[in-house]
């Protein structure tokens, strides 16, 4: 059995997107997750098609919130006050 530290149990990593994947803009990837849902949803997929097409689903949302969490970076900015406090105000992206 492996031992850790206190409070440094390992870290499972998520895998790496597939390139196809990475390479889509939010709005593509946006685009081809509604159709699997929609394909789902009607119910007219075999087992295996609908399995594989969960598992591009759930990437594609995964892709979706990393590219929406970029941007939020982009926008906002945290700000430390003088008395320690944290907040976020629109970046200055002039």
């Amino acid at each position: 059995m492996a031992r850790y530290p206190p409070n440094e149990a390992p870290v499972a990593k998520e895998p790496a997107l597939p390139k196809d994947i990475a390479g889509l803009s939010f709005e593509d990837a946006l685009k081809e997750l509604e159709g699997i849902v929609q394909q789902l949803e009607r119910g007219q997929v075999k087992l295996d098609e609908a399995i594989s097409a969960y598992e591009r689903g759930a990437l594609l949302k995964r892709h979706c919130e990393q590219k929406l969490a970029e941007a939020k970076m982009k926008v906002e900015k945290i700000v430390f006050s003088a008395d320690g406090s944290v907040s976020s105000q629109p970046a200055d992206l002039s």
